[in-house]
């Protein structure tokens, strides 16, 4: 029976080597001698990436409760009026049955505002301010104090108020440059006068403009919900850095479908220091009017494509004239960057300092000449 036992144990060992033998020569024959199996023509192949390391997870944190708190002290409402003439006719008074006579009113509205200094300037939007008699700064404890305008900007749309305020909390500024589309940010402010109100998003876009509603334009585009009374208020990072000075919004109901617009807290930080040094903004000018080129224009001028911007117009005795610019040239490049649209050329005109000569490449009746011209101080 031991000698049956161990004749069938020698046997099974047996069995499960050779089946170990024919499983390694099936492998070596799928793999080194496909076309013994007929598999010669793989047909379609299936290709696999490399296996690529997986970077650590950023995810966002659950709160950004600390990016807020390190901001919102910073961030105030601003409460502006005006004597206005108040017509004849049907008002409010008449469902009471008074009707009231001609004279002057009050009006009043609401904005924000962004503590940018300890001296107590606080940044805002030129049309929260724009034609008020008398402004407030409301910080966001409850306590009110006059304001006194240190300097506008329209055509950034921007203004430098101060509060005379000892101890003020001051803004903590970012750096606009460094955005991405994707990046989270906040806007804070006070929509509808409801009082300070914080707001949550993405940036949808950078560089925007052509948008009709400022000079200047290099916008955020932001889906944070923006609604009037946030105009002037901070658009922060999630580290509770200011990024931007909310602005503007796109929508036909008059309340936030997405689409908001903060001016970038670089150019408004240029801005509000040149405001505050000097009481305006260092602008250049050459006393030229452009016009955009289009494929007919282009043709007439003996250009193989659109390019460049035409110059329609020139100021007499101005910059540009003593350069020796005429009306019908076409400016291709500035100080060797290429400029395509009239705003394209008005940008990078404005960049440059009063006193500085810029370099200037045109083409006129098909020969391409290279001028220089002083630039000089864009009228206020």
């Amino acid at each position: 029976m031991i000698r049956y036992i161990r004749h069938m144990v020698n046997f099974s060992r047996f069995l499960l080597q050779a089946a170990l033998t024919g499983i390694a020569l099936a492998v070596v024959i799928a793999v080194f001698f496909p076309e013994i199996l007929g598999r010669g023509d793989p047909g379609a192949e299936l290709r696999v990436a490399p296996p690529v390391a997986a970077p650590a997870a950023t995810g966002a944190p659950a709160s950004y409760a600390d990016g807020v708190r390190r901001a919102a002290p910073a961030v105030v409402n601003i409460m502006t009026s005006r004597t206005i003439d108040r017509p004849s006719g049907f008002g409010l008074h008449e469902f009471f049955g008074q009707q009231l006579p001609p004279g002057e009113q009050e009006q009043s509205s609401l904005g924000s505002g962004v503590i940018m200094t300890d001296q107590g300037h606080v940044l805002t939007n030129h049309h929260v301010i724009e034609e008020a008699d008398a402004i407030a700064i409301v910080l966001p404890g409850g306590e009110a104090h006059p304001a006194e305008i240190i300097g506008i900007d329209a055509d950034t749309d921007l203004a430098v108020l101060r509060v005379r305020v000892p101890d003020l909390a001051v803004a903590t500024v970012g750096h606009s440059s460094d955005l991405q589309v994707g990046d989270v940010v906040l806007a804070i402010g006070n929509p509808f006068g409801v009082g300070q109100t914080v707001t949550q998003g993405i940036v949808s876009a950078t560089g925007r403009n052509q948008l009709g509603i400022n000079t200047f334009e290099d916008f955020i585009q932001t889906d944070a919900a923006i609604n009037p009374g946030n105009s002037g208020g901070a658009l922060i990072n999630a580290r509770g850095e200011v990024i931007g000075i909310n602005t503007a919004i796109f929508s036909r109901s008059g309340g936030s479908h997405g689409i908001g617009f903060a001016i970038p807290v670089d150019l408004a930080r240029s801005v509000m220091t040149d405001i505050i040094e000097q009481g305006f903004v260092a602008r250049g000018w050459l006393g030229i009017e452009v016009q955009a080129m289009n494929r007919e224009l282009a043709e007439s001028f003996g250009l193989d494509a659109p390019r460049g911007v035409l110059v329609a117009g020139i100021l007499r005795e101005g910059p540009a004239e003593d350069a020796g610019i005429r009306p019908g040239d076409v400016i291709t490049h500035l100080d060797d960057s290429s400029v395509n649209t009239p705003r394209e050329a008005l940008n990078a005109i404005a960049r440059t300092a009063p006193g500085a000569t810029l370099d200037i490449r045109i083409q006129r009746e098909g020969e391409d000449i290279e001028l220089s011209a002083t630039v000089v101080q864009r009228p206020i």
